[in-house]
């Protein structure tokens, strides 16, 4: 690209994007039978859409393409929002809330039908739609409907949904085109009753009894959110343990909370095959021989990249294992001005990383120093029914690198907070460095982890540890305050060789 643009734009004012925009010709369109633009991106999910943003905020002329009719991508429309949606309607409509914390049933009265089920869901997926088109808009994004390919490795062939095609250039080209459910060829998803994550959204009733397949995170999610619901669910799996990469005696935790809420679980087992019934029933065969009979069958088997249709070999690219897109520390692909973000690069393949990375390579790109790197510690926020929050090293990678450490402990139910949530299983897990107290990981599993895990991410960022959770105060009562004697926990531990003192001030 050799326009220079301001490396970091103001808020309001003549340097403003909008208005160095208007000032300079340079920008004004120019006709020509392919335009040009500065950016490019390819795909309109989390990471696609935050890093038109990040491109249209700094000045850059932007176009966004996106297949569907509806931006937002798994994030808004299949995954992400949608299904963390249904579990607060799961939840809700259950009354497990409710029963646990006054003994009484304030449940749905009748069989759910799937209209009580995605009404919230679509309500707020329709929210986000338009707040996500305003700030697009505001920054005069140019947005179209269609399949991105490459022509080459600056000009891209847009082909529309009536088979209609553009062709445009780009001096700077994101590709977001995020990811699919895989789906492994014994499995029948030709049939209404087998689904795979993104289908799974659009059932026509709530099922009796549910057989998932594979207890990866998308797994575990649907597994709680649908036995919250009343139905039977049935958890398949070929690994002896639920997500071996978290924390072992956080995923115990969660073992112990999903068979108590209901799901039943099949570890160490793998699936020999699946078989339909002429009235419409399923039944699944595990290679132990025992039979599960079922209304629905969701396989989660992991996921592909989005890049079957890019033609990348004319860009110069060569995709990887399901389609994979390698990339360097600024996300730039071997191709110098064509870079990458989200899930179609790899893990960790979640929505807010995704986006970090795509803010990332266009501040990279556009030679701006307002966002240069993306942290080096990603949080981990995984919605099933108890949540789970983590940041940082397990006790299983400290162990590995022969780190000593020390671990503080707290239960939510032994905090005011915990009582009043009625948190049964709830728990947090600090990880202290034994020589400084510096944290090293912080697990949480309970209500509100997903939120609660982000004190401990800000303190690590900060190369903090236990005396900052000691000076610190936390609001009375509040789920902070696990952070609190947890720590007096690890201190205690530390008390008889480096006589400390612990006054808890609460």
């Amino acid at each position: 690209m050799n326009r220079k643009l301001p490396s970091v734009p103001l808020l309001c004012g003549p340097n403003h994007p909008r208005e160095y925009h208007r000032r300079n010709s340079v920008y004004a369109p120019v006709k020509t039978l392919v335009e040009t633009f500065d950016v490019v991106v390819i795909g309109a999910g989390p990471a696609g859409i935050s890093g038109a943003v990040a491109a249209g905020f700094m000045g850059a002329r932007t176009l966004l393409i996106e297949r569907e009719a509806q931006i937002g991508g798994a994030g808004i429309n299949t995954g992400t929002i949608p299904s963390k949606t249904l579990r607060e309607t799961a939840l809700a409509l259950s009354g497990i809330r409710s029963r646990r914390l006054y003994g009484v049933d304030l449940s749905l009265r009748r069989e759910a039908t799937i209209a009580d089920f995605t009404h919230h869901r679509d309500n707020v997926m329709l929210g986000e739609h338009r707040r996500v088109g305003h700030r697009l808009d505001g920054l005069a994004v140019q947005r179209r409907v269609g399949s991105g390919a490459f022509v080459d490795a600056n000009k891209v062939c847009i082909t529309g949904p009536g088979n209609e095609t553009e062709r445009v250039r780009g001096d700077i080209i994101l590709i977001a085109t995020g990811s699919s459910p895989f789906r492994p060829a014994e499995f029948p998803f030709e049939h209404p009753h087998v689904h795979d994550s993104d289908e799974i959204l659009n059932i026509e009733s709530v099922p009796r009894v549910l057989v998932i397949v594979g207890a990866g995170v998308i797994g575990c999610e649907y597994a709680s959110t649908f036995c919250a619901l009343g139905t039977t669910v049935h958890l398949v799996d070929g690994r002896s343990s639920l997500l071996p990469f978290i924390d072992a005696e956080i995923s115990s935790a969660l073992t112990t909370a999903l068979t108590a809420l209901g799901v039943h679980l099949h570890l160490g087992e793998r699936v020999a095959q699946c078989v339909t019934h002429d009235d419409g029933k399923v039944e699944v065969i595990l290679a132990s021989g025992e039979s599960l009979a079922c209304d629905d069958v969701l396989v989660c088997s992991g996921r592909t990249s989005n890049t079957e249709r890019l033609n990348l070999g004319a860009a110069g690219i060569a995709p990887g294992h399901r389609g994979l897109i390698d990339v360097d520390e600024n996300f730039r692909t071997t191709v110098p001005h064509i870079y990458a973000a989200g899930d179609v690069i790899g893990a960790p393949a979640l929505a807010a990383t995704g986006m970090e990375q795509a803010r990332a390579a266009m501040n990279r790109a556009l030679g701006s120093d307002l966002k240069r790197d993306v942290a080096s510690l990603l949080p981990t926020g995984i919605y099933t029914i108890p949540e789970i929050g983590s940041i940082g090293a397990t006790e299983e990678s400290l162990r590995a690198a022969g780190v000593d450490y020390i671990v503080g402990r707290w239960r939510a139910a032994d905090t005011p907070r915990g009582c009043i949530l009625g948190d049964d299983h709830g728990m947090i897990k600090l990880l202290f460095r034994r020589d400084d107290m510096k944290l090293l990981g912080a697990h949480v599993i309970g209500e509100h982890a997903t939120e609660t895990v982000h004190i401990g991410m800000i303190a690590m960022l900060l190369d903090a540890g236990a005396d900052l959770f000691n000076r610190a105060c936390f609001n009375y009562p509040t789920l902070g305050d696990l952070y609190k004697y947890a720590t007096y926990d690890a201190l205690i531990q530390t008390r008889t060789s480096r006589e400390v003192v612990v006054q808890p001030a609460k």
